[in-house]
C-alpha cells in the first residue's frame, strides 16, 4: 500500500462517505479495494497523439477515486455518486454470465445493449471484459460491485472518461493480483475505451491519468507511447485550466472524422511514394515523422477535400485500427492531416523553451505563442474549434503577457471543453476576471482547474472494509 494514497484529501472525504454512497452495494467485512486516477489538462500535443506526436501532459487535482469488492454472484452492480445532474443513470445492473461467452469486442459490447443514460457502464465493465478478452482473466470470474465519485468534469476535455478506466483498471489489477505493469493498465484502458466504448482517442489520457505525476509535464512520445521523462515549469510558472462548460465528445463525429482524415491523408501520401518507388514507409505508420518541411514536399499529393467512397475504391482503406472510411462522408484531408505535423513541431519548440535557461519572460512570450498557433490550427485545420473556448482565448489575449498570461489554446479533443492557460503563479485575480467576463458574455459559468495530483499508479491503493 503505498501512504500518498491514503494522505489525498479527496481519497479522505470518499472514504467518510463511502458507507451511504455504497448502500446496498458494498457489503460489510469484505476487502474493498480503492484507487484513484486524476483528469488530466492538455498543454501541448492534444489530438496529434494518434499520428505519433510528443505531447506534453499535466496531472490535475481533480480525480475520479473507485471502491471495487468482489460478489458472490454472477451479476456486475455499478454505481456513480452525483452523475443524474448530467442526466445519466446513477446505477447500472449488467449480467457478468456474458462473461463465458464474450468472443470478442463488439459482443460485448451490444450485447449489453446500454442506453445513453447507462453508457458510462461501458467504461467500467468495459475494463473487466478487457481483462477477460487479453487472457489476464479467466472466463469465470465472478460479479463485481463497483461505486465510483468522480471530481474530473464531464466531456469537458480533461479526461474523465481516461481517469474513470484508469482508476478501475487499477482495481482490478489489485483486486485480482495482476501484477500489470503501468503501461499496460493505460494500454488496457486505452482498449477499452476504443474498442467496447467505441470512442477513438490516442493513448496520451491513459497514460497521463496513469503514470503522471504532481506539478511537472509528462512528455510522452505516442509511436506508440514512448515516456520521454517529466518537463518541469520553470520557477513562478504554472499552467491554469479554464474549463467553458460546453460539453464535447472524443466519440463525437467531428473528432472522428478528424482522426479519419489524418489516416487517410498518410495512405495517400504513402501510396504516392510508392508510386515514386520508395517500397518502405517513411513513417513507419505516424505521420508526425514527415517534419513540416517533409510535408511541404509532399503537400501536392493531397486533395482538399475527398468523398469515403471514393478513397476506399481507390487506396482501400487506412492503417487505423480504431476507425473507418465511412463511404458517404467528405473528409477535409489536407487540412487535418496538415494539423497533427505542424503541431507536433510546435510542441517539440515548446519543450525546449520550457527547459532553455534564457530570459523567462521571452521564453514563456515564445512559448504562448506556440500555443495561441496550436489553438489556431485547432480551428482552421482540424475544425475542432468552438466560439465558447475562443471567447477565453481572446480574453486571455487581450490582457497578455503584461498581465502575467503567456498563452492559451483548447485542450484535448477540442469542439468546447477546456483550454489550458500557461501563465505566472500571481494570476488568480486576473484568471478570476477572465472567467467573470467569460460568464457575463457567454452566460455559462466557467470552471477554473488548477493543482495537480499523483498520477494513478504513483498513488497507489487502499484495502479496506466497511
Amino acid at each position: 500500500m503505498h501512504t500518498s494514497l491514503a494522505n489525498l484529501e479527496d481519497v479522505g472525504r470518499f472514504l467518510i462517505d463511502l458507507p451511504q454512497h455504497s448502500s446496498e452495494l458494498l457489503v460489510p467485512d469484505k476487502d474493498i479495494v480503492v484507487t484513484r486516477a486524476p483528469g488530466r489538462l492538455d498543454v501541448m500535443g492534444g489530438i496529434a497523439d494518434y499520428c505519433g506526436s510528443l505531447v506534453l501532459e499535466a496531472t490535475l487535482s481533480e480525480a475520479t477515486i473507485a471502491a471495487i469488492q468482489k460478489r458472490g454472484d454472477d451479476k456486475i452492480v455499478l454505481r456513480s455518486v452525483g452523475v443524474s445532474s448530467d442526466g445519466l443513470a446513477e446505477r447500472v445492473n449488467l449480467p457478468a454470465p456474458n462473461i463465458g461467452s464474450w468472443t470478442g469486442y463488439h459482443a460485448v459490447r451490444s450485447g449489453w445493449e446500454l442506453t445513453p443514460e447507462s453508457s458510462w457502464a461501458a467504461y467500467v465493465a468495459g475494463c473487466l471484459a478487457t481483462l477477460v478478452l487479453e487472457g489476464r482473466l479467466s472466463r469465470g470470474s465472478q460479479g463485481l460491485s463497483v461505486c465510483i465519485v468522480g471530481e474530473v468534469p464531464l466531456g469537458s476535455g480533461v479526461s474523465s472518461s481516461a481517469s474513470l478506466e484508469v482508476a478501475v483498471m487499477c482495481g482490478l489489477n489489485t483486486l485480482y493480483d495482476l501484477n500489470l505493469s503501468p503501461l499496460t493498465i493505460a494500454r488496457f484502458s486505452q482498449v477499452t475505451e476504443n474498442h467496447i466504448v467505441g470512442a477513438p482517442c490516442g493513448i496520451m489520457d491513459q497514460i497521463t491519468s496513469a503514470m503522471g505525476s504532481s506539478d511537472s509535464l509528462l512528455a510522452l512520445r505516442c509511436q506508440p507511447h514512448t515516456i520521454e521523462g517529466f518537463v518541469e515549469l520553470p520557477s513562478g510558472i504554472r499552467v491554469v485550466g479554464i474549463n467553458s462548460n460546453v460539453k464535447h465528445s472524443v466519440g463525437g463525429s467531428l473528432y472522428t472524422d478528424t482522426r479519419v482524415a489524418c489516416f487517410m491523408g498518410h495512405s495517400i501520401i504513402v501510396e504516392h511514394l510508392r508510386d515514386l518507388g520508395q517500397s518502405e514507409d517513411p513513417t513507419s505508420g505516424y505521420l508526425c515523422r514527415l517534419s513540416p518541411d517533409d510535408y511541404l514536399q509532399l503537400k501536392h499529393v493531397l486533395p482538399t477535400s475527398m468523398g469515403g467512397e471514393d478513397f476506399l475504391q481507390k487506396y482501400g482503406g487506412t492503417v487505423d485500427r480504431a476507425t473507418r472510411v465511412a463511404p458517404e462522408t467528405v473528409y477535409k484531408i489536407r487540412h487535418c492531416t496538415e494539423h497533427p505535423i505542424f503541431q507536433n513541431d510546435r510542441v517539440e519548440k515548446f519543450r525546449l523553451l520550457l527547459e532553455d535557461d534564457g530570459n523567462l519572460d521571452e521564453r514563456m512570450s515564445s512559448a504562448g505563442e506556440l500555443m495561441y498557433g496550436s489553438h489556431w490550427s485547432y480551428s482552421e485545420r482540424a475544425g475542432l474549434g468552438a466560439p465558447e473556448t475562443d471567447r477565453i482565448v481572446d480574453l486571455v489575449r487581450e490582457r497578455g503577457v503584461e498581465c502575467g498570461l503567456y498563452g492559451v489554446k483548447i485542450t484535448g479533443g477540442g469542439s468546447g471543453g477546456t483550454v489550458a492557460v500557461l501563465c505566472r503563479t500571481d494570476t488568480d485575480e486576473i484568471i478570476e476576471e477572465i472567467a467573470a467576463k467569460y460568464q457575463e458574455s457567454i452566460g455559462i459559468s466557467p470552471q477554473v482547474l488548477t493543482g495537480s495530483s499523483p498520477g494513478a499508479c504513483e498513488a497507489g491503493h487502499l484495502v479496506t472494509r466497511l
